[in-house]
């Protein structure tokens, strides 16, 4: 049995809208949001899809986008790869995951590729920020968003957080729980994120009275290099609390605990950063300080929407606030 492929004369006919109206709706150009969601789910009805190619030659665009990080295994950024294609995909573009790695200089040469035309455009969040960087997004040929450091004083389109704020919260919930000897498990000092961590824990620190407070900067963000980040902190005396810069770094601690006979949250209490699905679901579940990951996904994708529309508009900036989410791994409820 065969099918026969739906036309676009048959989506206007269903959607009740003229063969023109259709098109526009489709390929994004001159409709009214009612209009393009109305001739859409008449699309979507009748399986009918638009010539990827043909539209592409006709505008002069690839209908793709790049979300370029430097780890496609840290699920902060699957979480937020998830949130951006959900705002794009309903305008027809695709996007492409790309890994930069974790120098300024790789996500450098990345984003000088753009010149390729393979991409409309790119939402980028860098570990490592420089000013070459920097300049090469500013010189750019397609729109570039950047998620992580505000770059408002740059004339960059950026989305970013309050991570500093954040370990902030973290070190305030567990001194309201009467833990009083705390330690702080970092990333790399000379990224993004670990530098603004390292200047919330030494502000919260400076106004906030601990017994004992210790540090230890993991080789990078990851789990393995949180158990052993971990074991090197616990080795220099007992602890009642470690915050984690991450909730990769967390789990690592976690186990660090468990392996020195303690348990979590009974004798030491932790929390991450992020918020992500796998430390919720993890045993036990991790009390963490949600960035909006998400969120800061979708702000990026819209913000996105209207530079590839408009690439001489205003570059806009976004900020989003921190979260903390209390669960199991500091007594809170599963």
């Amino acid at each position: 049995m065969t099918s026969t492929r739906a036309t676009l004369l048959q989506v206007a006919e269903r959607a009740g809208v003229s063969l023109a109206s259709t098109s526009r709706a489709l390929h994004g150009t001159g409709a009214s949001p009612a209009m393009v969601e109305r001739v859409r789910a008449a699309a979507v009805a009748l399986g009918y899809s638009v010539d990827a190619i043909g539209r592409s030659l006709r505008l002069k665009k690839t209908f793709q986008v790049a979300f370029a990080v430097a780890d496609i295994g840290n699920p902060v950024y699957v979480e937020m790869m998830r949130a951006i294609h959900e705002v794009l995909a309903p305008h027809g573009y695709r996007v492409v995951v790309m890994s930069t790695g974790d120098t300024a200089t790789s996500t450098t040469e990345l984003v000088r590729s753009l010149n390729s035309g393979f991409v409309d455009g790119m939402i980028v969040s860098p570990l490592r920020t420089d000013d070459r960087l920097i300049e090469e997004i500013q010189q750019a040929p397609v729109p570039v968003v950047v998620i992580g450091r505000a770059l408002d004083d740059r004339g960059i389109s950026s989305v970013s957080t309050d991570s500093a704020g954040g370990i902030g919260a973290a070190v305030r919930h567990l001194h309201d729980l009467g833990r009083r000897r705390v330690g702080f498990l970092n990333g790399p000092l000379d990224t993004t994120p670990g530098a603004a961590r390292q200047r919330g824990f030494d502000a919260a620190t400076e106004t906030i009275a601990f017994e004992r407070t210790d540090q230890e900067v993991a080789a990078d963000f990851t789990v393995t290099a949180g158990l052993d980040a971990a074991r090197e902190l616990l080795a220099r005396g007992r602890l009642d609390a470690l915050v984690a810069a991450n909730d990769l770094l967390a789990i690592g601690a976690i186990r660090a605990v468990r392996e020195q006979g303690l348990s979590v949250p009974g004798d030491v209490a932790i929390t991450g950063m992020d918020d992500t699905e796998l430390g919720r679901v993890f045993q036990p579940s991790l009390t963490s300080v949600s960035l909006g990951s998400t969120e800061r996904g979708r702000a990026a994708a819209r913000i996105m929407l209207r530079l590839a529309d408009d690439p001489d508009d205003a570059a806009q900036q976004i900020a989003v606030g921190p979260e903390l989410m209390v669960r199991e791994s500091t007594g809170g409820a599963p």
